[in-house]
C-alpha cells in the first residue's frame, strides 16, 4: 500500500464531506473520517499518481502562486477571446504547436495539460513522453516553439516544485 497516495485521497474525501455538509459538529466529522478512511484504503491500493506529490513548505507555497498564476492567465485569456469574438477584425492565426516539459512525474503533466486547455485559446490535443501537442487560436510571432515553451513554462515552473 502505498501511505502517501491513501493520505491525500484521505484528505480531499474528508474536506469534500466537510465543504458539503457545511458542519463541524462531531458527529459529522466523524462520519467523514470514516467514510474517508473506508473509500481511500479501498480506493488507493495502487494510487502512485499521488506519490509524485511533494509535502514541504516550498510545495506549500507554490501551490497557492499556481493557483494565482492559474487564475491571472484563465481572466487574461478570456478577455482575448471575448475581444476576438466582439471584433471580428482581430487576426487569428491558429495552428497547432509542440512544446516540451521538463516535467517527469505523469500527475505535473496532466496538471499542466489541463491547464493550458482550461485556458481558452488553447487546447492540449496530445502528450507524447515529454512533447506536448497544443492548438492555438492566434500564434503570435514567427518562432512557434518560442511561443509554445511560453504556453508552457507560465505553469511548469510552479508545478516543477510541486511535482519534480
Amino acid at each position: 500500500m502505498k501511505i502517501k497516495g491513501i493520505a491525500v485521497i484521505f484528505i480531499l474525501l474528508l474536506s469534500t464531506w466537510l465543504v458539503l455538509n457545511h458542519s463541524l459538529q462531531l458527529p459529522i466529522i466523524l462520519i467523514g473520517v470514516g467514510l474517508a478512511a473506508f473509500l481511500s484504503l479501498i480506493m488507493c491500493d495502487k494510487c502512485s499518481v499521488f506519490n509524485e506529490i511533494k509535502f514541504t513548505p516550498k510545495a506549500f507555497l507554490y501551490t497557492f502562486l499556481y493557483i494565482g498564476v492559474f487564475i491571472f492567465e484563465l481572466f487574461k485569456s478570456n478577455i482575448d477571446i471575448a475581444r476576438r469574438v466582439l471584433s471580428p477584425k482581430l487576426p487569428i492565426n491558429p495552428g497547432i504547436v509542440k512544446a516540451e516539459t521538463i516535467l517527469q512525474s505523469q500527475m505535473g503533466r496532466l496538471i499542466l495539460a489541463n491547464s493550458i486547455t482550461l485556458t481558452p485559446g488553447t487546447f492540449t490535443i496530445d502528450i507524447i513522453g515529454n512533447t506536448l501537442y497544443i492548438h492555438c487560436v492566434n500564434i503570435e510571432g514567427d518562432d512557434m516553439e518560442q511561443y509554445a515553451q511560453n504556453i508552457v513554462r507560465k505553469f511548469e515552473k510552479y508545478l516543477e516544485v510541486l511535482y519534480g
